[in-house]
């Protein structure tokens, strides 16, 4: 299999940055403006870059820092929290453990995963050992603190994202609020090591593929190589902005609002001669929730239905399908 690995530079029509700020510090006039900015890049584009977002960048810096030092640790300390003790939901994933495009020869990247730890929670229906603890490496200090702080920041933020989209489609601010207290909430560390320019798309750092929870928010180093695939086919690079974090649709969000808004396919390939980190948050709702098609105020009828699932049966068979083992041969 071949294809061309090269991407065009974006334009802020095809991915538009959005200062959210006023969502925070405006009136309401203010909020709905950046609601019906996000709703209508979700709608029409599926990806974004939000600034104003309020996180402080030094916690940014932080979970970089944190992220190299643990990558740059013997590969003996890193598999001993190996994902498999954490029910191939938390911890380490070496290099090609994933294959996120059934069409590729796995993904060129390492990981650390944790998720959501509510103390009591009960396991998620239909994800088997969903209430499995997180698993903590013994070093580099001051890890586990440093990491836990951005994942309550990058949380609470997707909260806001989500009721900014529900101001958009015309509900309560609130809307989402009740199903998103207790979430399927990932956050992964990747880290991808350099490669040369391909001569074809078998191995990249993430094959192309979209998210299936509902938002991802992703912050990523200077290195770059994500790209998104644009409204005409074409692979559009999606270079990091100072201070910005890109924000995209997943297919549960999709799927919810009856396919108005867009799960946009997307891929890593890291050709620049330096590793590349970057902290994706991917966030789902609580598990027992039915995702079923939203009506969405002057929208009209949903342009396509699907059958309602339960989030977490829903999550259950579409994260089965990358955490398969991928085939010896790729070792």
């Amino acid at each position: 299999m071949t294809a061309t690995l090269s991407a065009a530079r974006i334009s802020i029509e095809q991915l538009p940055l959005i200062d959210i700020a006023p969502w925070f510090v405006g009136g309401r006039a203010a909020r709905a403006r950046v609601a019906d900015d996000v709703f209508a890049a979700c709608r029409d584009v599926g990806f974004l870059y939000i600034s104003g977002h309020g996180i402080d960048p030094a916690i940014v810096d932080a979970v970089f820092d944190a992220a190299r030092r643990f990558f740059a640790l013997p590969d003996a300390e890193k598999l001993a929290v190996h994902y498999d003790l954490g029910g191939r939901r938390r911890g380490y994933l070496p290099l090609l453990a994933e294959s996120s495009d059934p069409a590729a020869r796995g993904d060129l990247k390492e990981a650390f995963d944790l998720g959501y730890d509510a103390p009591g929670r009960p396991p998620y229906p239909g994800i088997e050992g969903g209430a499995i603890r997180n698993l903590w490496p013994d070093r580099p200090d001051g890890f586990r603190e440093v990491v836990e702080a951005y994942f309550r920041a990058g949380r609470a933020l997707a909260v806001e994202v989500f009721a900014m989209l529900a101001l958009g489609m015309g509900l309560d601010p609130d809307w989402f609020a009740d199903k998103v207290d207790r979430p399927v909430a990932t956050m992964r560390l990747i880290h991808y090591p350099p490669q040369p320019p391909p001569s074809s798309t078998e191995v990249l750092g993430i094959g192309a593929h979209c998210d299936y929870e509902c938002l991802t928010i992703l912050a990523q180093d200077a290195v770059g190589g994500l790209q998104v695939r644009g409204l005409d086919g074409r692979w559009i690079d999606a270079p990091p902005i100072p201070g910005a974090f890109v924000v995209n649709v997943g297919e549960m969000l999709a799927r919810w609002s009856g396919g108005r808004l867009i799960a946009t396919e997307h891929r890593v390939i890291n050709t620049s001669g330096r590793e590349r980190v970057s902290v994706p948050l991917f966030f789902a709702t609580n598990p027992d929730v039915v995702i079923a098609p939203i009506h969405i105020a002057g929208e009209g009828d949903p342009e396509r239905t699907c059958a309602p699932i339960e989030a977490g049966r829903y999550l259950a068979g579409r994260l089965a399908e990358i955490y398969a083992p991928v085939a010896t041969e790729l070792a």
